[in-house]
């Protein structure tokens, strides 16, 4: 993470940004935030990124009334500025600073604006899939929204790597493929690309949504056996844009050209 962040109006060091340690974003996890690519610059698909911030502060009863569109892509583009960045990723952060009914305080501030950037992440040459055990509940309240509360993920990235894998694919419980645990999910399958639906619990990528606005896809309801004979495997995300794998639970796959590789601006 770069040194500098924009925190309630001000930049100053990411270590000095603190949030209220009784507020429900920090008992609960009870935030919203989206990651958005900087490229050249400048914010990528900043209106679908604005628009699932208001979609999931909605959905969640987090109060944004105070920051307009406006403010905050100005102040996204500040610290882009600040921390001189030309390719690199930034993370914008809404916290819930309300007291909850259950432990209940006075409090002045309804909710915190955080905005931290980074490079790109890494992503290696042979990148290396494989499937947890672990399932997501498509039915729970928090599907389909980007939420401070990503523990479960975590957790299941951090498996994925002891395991000697950079990624994981996560499984609903019906046994459908939903995404992996920080990206989307897409694949080949005798030349027809496909990726699961909204109804398998999947997150509404705006990487994914873009890639479905430009490139002819079919989303599907699919168990795991569609990947297993799937002829190329493709993540995205804003962190990483599109990243090809390389190997899916010791198959090896085809490092097929398709026009989804072609869709983001460059990396570099």
């Amino acid at each position: 993470m770069h040194e500098n962040v924009f925190y309630n109006g001000q930049i100053f060091s990411a270590a000095d940004a603190s949030i209220n340690g009784v507020s429900s974003a920090a008992l609960y996890g009870k935030g919203i935030f989206t990651t958005i690519a900087v490229r050249n610059k400048e914010p990528f698909l900043w209106e679908k990124h604005w628009k699932r911030l208001g979609n999931n502060a909605r959905h969640l009863r987090i109060s944004i009334a105070d920051f307009s569109e406006r403010m905050l892509e100005s102040a996204l583009n500040e610290i882009i500025v600040k921390n001189d960045i030309a390719c690199g990723r930034a993370r914008i952060t809404f916290f819930d600073e309300s007291a909850s009914d259950l432990w209940p305080f006075e409090c002045d501030r309804k909710t915190s604006l955080l905005i931290t950037t980074a490079d790109l992440r890494e992503t290696p040459a042979n990148f290396r899939l494989t499937v947890l055990p672990h399932r997501i509940n498509s039915t729970s309240p928090l599907t389909g929204v980007k939420s401070c509360n990503y523990l479960d993920k975590i957790l299941a990235l951090g498996e994925a790597k002891q395991r000697g894998f950079d990624e994981a694919v996560c499984l609903n419980q019906r046994g459908e493929i939903a995404s992996a645990c920080m990206a989307n999910i897409f694949w080949l399958n005798d030349g027809k690309l496909y990726t699961p639906s909204l109804k398998t619990g999947c997150l509404p990528g705006t990487t994914r949504e873009f890639i479905l606005e430009n490139c002819e896809c079919e989303e599907i309801e699919a168990e795991i056996e569609a990947l297993k004979n799937a002829d190329s495997i493709f993540l995205t995300s804003a962190g990483i844009g599109v990243v090809q794998a390389a190997e899916f639970d010791g198959k090896i796959l085809d490092k097929r050209t398709h026009e989804i590789l072609r869709l983001l601006p460059d990396r570099n």
